[in-house]
């Protein structure tokens, strides 16, 4: 009797199924086409009628993206952070802090694009609290909710919403690692990894983490520009070609999270780091430029629009970036140097960006390029590190003591600013241990 009760239950399942998935096409298709329209409309007003075509990131394309380091952009041609645009050097440290605001003012108008002046406050509520177990460690678990004020305009309401988690056990001030997390879909299992999580790691040592989630205050595209706190500071219109980008708007979501930090007795918001992988290790470059009181970064297969140089022609792609597809992550402006212009007119690159963080400790993460894909370019992100070493040592830090890229597993860990390639793919996963060990240098009492 049970036979046809469970072909109706899996007709059911089917159809209920399918219905999402078809719901789930046309909200992509809606999205895409509001990107699109919004792309154009940015275009138009940088006078740019055409783009050139980034490269695919199939390796089997016509088109694949560059993975011959042969032909790879030489490195000599990157500008130099210790070089002012006028060509005197910085030869000190009052000299870099000038420097600075240079390179700053250039990242600002041409790739991620100004802070509005007049951002809305951010108030914090803690919508549950409990004692939970994280593998054999127990910890105090919050929930929070980051109210913007949106009396400006009331047409957007725009809500930060991040999890942390401290020791029970440890009644001091501790040290805490602040993820940009994604939100996992209703009934998708988290994948396991081998061994503790990295939360259980970082509880292990007796410090904090939480997990901030960038898509509750920016969607992750073009058609969310007139929304979320980007949108709610443009009253809904569309952006100016300076205006910041997604990223920064993420960035600026993380200084929020820490003010709320500094307000808890058990995090010691001195000693607070930030980290991200892929679009989120962008966010956390620019949030670690951006927000002095971060004290340390991981910044994990950052790729290009992160720590991968973009002039490089190798993976990834300055064209690829400016698309309808990923221009949101950046100012308006960033799109004319696929068209007009080239990643060769940029007046700054990746590099510069990562020095902008010294003399703060940073890990750069990344996978092995047969494993993780040539795309994310672990190559370029090495060559970044290199390059912003310099900068590092003027500020009486270590940055990387070889020019030698190294094998799969051997991390340059010896210095402030550090460089691994683990053999998995893309994930920070297999670094989070020595993330930990590196951290302990600055974080231990």
């Amino acid at each position: 009797m049970r036979k046809p009760f469970l072909l109706s239950l899996g007709f059911f399942l089917f159809l209920y199924l399918s219905t999402f998935a078809q719901q789930s096409q046309q909200s992509r298709d809606s999205i895409s086409k509001l990107s699109q329209a919004d792309h154009l409309l940015m275009m138009e007003k940088l006078g740019l009628e055409s783009l050139r075509p980034g490269p695919s990131g199939n390796p089997a394309a016509p088109n694949a993206a560059n993975a011959d380091e042969s032909k790879a952009t030489p490195f000599s041609t990157l500008p130099d952070p210790l070089i002012f645009d006028n060509g005197n050097l910085v030869k000190n440290k009052k000299d870099w802090e000038k420097r600075r605001m240079e390179l700053k003012e250039h990242f600002d108008k041409e790739i991620y694009g100004r802070m509005p002046e007049n951002i809305p406050n951010v108030s914090w509520e803690i919508i549950e609290e409990k004692d939970s177990l994280f593998g054999d460690v127990k910890a105090r678990f919050k929930k929070l909710i980051g109210h913007v004020d949106n009396s400006s305009y009331p047409d957007l309401e725009v809500n930060l919403e991040m999890m942390m988690a401290t020791p029970l056990e440890t009644k001091t001030a501790a040290p805490l690692i602040m993820q940009f997390s994604w939100v996992w879909p209703v009934g998708m299992n988290r994948p396991k990894p081998e061994g503790p999580t990295w939360q259980e790691q970082i509880l292990k040592e007796g410090w904090g983490f939480a997990m901030l989630i960038p898509t509750s205050f920016q969607a992750d595209n073009g058609a969310g520009l007139r929304s979320g706190i980007i949108g709610l500071v443009n009253k809904g219109e569309p952006r100016k070609l300076d205006d910041w980008g997604t990223l920064r708007a993420w960035g600026w979501g993380a200084s929020r999270a820490l003010d709320y930090l500094e307000t808890d007795p058990l995090v010691d918001a001195k000693r607070v780091g930030i980290e991200g992988l892929s679009r989120y290790g962008k966010a956390a470059l620019v949030a670690m430029v951006d927000e002095p009181r971060f004290a340390i970064a991981m910044i994990a297969s950052s790729g290009a629009g992160g720590t991968k140089i973009f002039r490089r022609i190798y993976g990834e792609q300055v064209e690829n970036l400016a698309s309808s597809g990923e221009y949101h992550w950046f100012t308006p402006n960033f799109i004319k140097y696929a068209g007009k212009l080239t990643p060769m007119d940029l007046p700054v690159d990746a590099h510069e960006m990562l020095a902008l963080c010294a003399p703060r400790p940073v890990f750069i993460s990344s996978g092995d390029p047969e494993v993780e894909g040539h795309w994310i370019d672990a190559v370029g992100m090495f060559k970044t590190t290199l390059a912003a070493s310099p900068v590092y040592e003027l500020l009486g830090k270590k940055g990387l003591q070889t020019d030698t890229y190294p094998e799969t597993n051997i991390g340059l860990l010896e210095g402030d600013l550090v460089f691994r390639q683990h053999d998995g793919g893309h994930t920070e996963g297999p670094n989070w241990g020595y993330f930990i060990d590196f951290a302990k240098r600055y974080f231990t009492n």
